[in-house]
């Protein structure tokens, strides 16, 4: 079966790419949540939106993504939460949130959906965090979660 991604799908390839799965795969998985649409024609014209989409937000090159790495790596994150007694969030952190708390740290805007975070953070500490910025080139940091 013949698609277009129209999401991020890890091992399969980025939004815009013309791939081909399994018939089962497709159509009860990747369909349904919206990952990616049927390819058509029609559909594969929408392929160059997509894209163009894509590179206005994605990471230039290679080099530009090391110095992204550089800028995140050299970063003091922290994240002010409300908390209740031994530490314990009411919810748990986002990876959204996490994007704010790097802008407001002054670090570079990031896509929610580069990040890697450790499971879910339910409770104050330092959690590592890892940030996809090109397909060779990924950084790290840590997120010190905090009561505030």
């Amino acid at each position: 079966m013949k698609i277009i991604l129209t999401q991020e799908v890890s091992g399969l390839g980025a939004p815009g790419d013309i791939v081909e799965v399994k018939n089962g795969y497709g159509r009860n998985y990747l369909l349904p949540q919206g990952f990616a649409i049927s390819w058509t024609k029609g559909a594969e014209k929408q392929v160059t939106v997509i894209k163009r989409a894509r590179s206005a937000r994605e990471i230039r090159d290679l080099g530009h993504a090391t110095e992204v790495k550089d800028q995140l790596e050299g970063l003091k994150v922290s994240l002010k939460v409300r908390a209740g007694d031994g530490g314990r969030l009411f919810g748990s952190v986002t990876p959204a949130e996490v994007v704010d708390a790097v802008k407001a740290a002054g670090g570079p805007v990031l896509d929610r959906r580069r990040l890697e975070m450790p499971g879910h953070i339910k409770s104050t500490g330092s959690y590592p965090v890892r940030v996809k910025l090109h397909p060779e080139v990924s950084a790290k940091f840590d997120l010190n979660v905090v009561q505030g």
